[in-house]
């Protein structure tokens, strides 16, 4: 979708304690919302974006370059479905998202801390799953790649003892939609191991 009437690519909360207005902005009916969690340099992001330009997609990351990146990028494009949030992805999906808004999480090789020492600053625990699940809708889908072995056994672990979730059809992205990190892997053989789970309806 190409946006005459200029809108920021990048959001920036009014009220960091309430959920946003999604309608205003994205200048349209955000239903079936997308949200990449940790976009990177938004290779994912914006292809995605740009295969499906009538969804609403948002992307989250903490690094204010990456967030400077894909806004210039998406204002380049003029891609007006795209929007992206300098923020921590838990906090942010916690308490900016509302309640049952998103329609799909993307959680795409984030950090995996494989050392032990590390495992509690893994972004996919109990109380992330908690967020992802008060944000989505029912039916809502959360697709989850990793390059970690430990890390992908904890997160099959949990969202497969979590009632609340089933397992879904496994997310594949096409070749433009293959994050940097993604192809980085693929020429260095390593395997890489995907995961996908839906929110039971009520």
């Amino acid at each position: 979708m190409k946006n005459d009437t200029y809108l920021p690519v990048r959001v920036i909360p009014r009220d960091w304690v309430e959920p946003l207005d999604l309608a205003s902005v994205f200048g349209m009916d955000a239903g079936g919302l997308e949200v990449d969690v940790g976009s990177g340099k938004g290779r994912f992001l914006l292809a995605r974006a740009r295969a499906r330009p009538g969804t609403p997609f948002l992307g989250i990351d903490r690094l204010l370059s990456r967030v400077r990146q894909i806004e210039r990028k998406a204002e380049r494009e003029k891609l007006g479905n795209v929007r992206v949030l300098y923020a921590d992805a838990g906090y942010a999906i916690r308490h900016l998202l509302p309640a049952g808004s998103v329609s799909v999480f993307y959680v795409l090789f984030n950090d995996p801390w494989p050392k032990r020492r590390h495992v509690d600053r893994r972004m996919v625990n109990e109380e992330f799953a908690d967020a992802m699940c008060r944000a989505l809708r029912a039916g809502g889908l959360i697709h989850i790649a990793t390059d970690d072995a430990g890390y992908f056994s904890a997160i099959s672990r949990q969202m497969s003892g979590d009632k609340r979730f089933e397992s879904a059809p496994v997310f594949e992205p096409s070749e433009a939609e293959r994050t940097d990190y993604e192809l980085q892997w693929m020429r260095e053989k390593r395997s890489i191991s995907r995961c996908s789970f839906r929110k039971r309806e009520a």
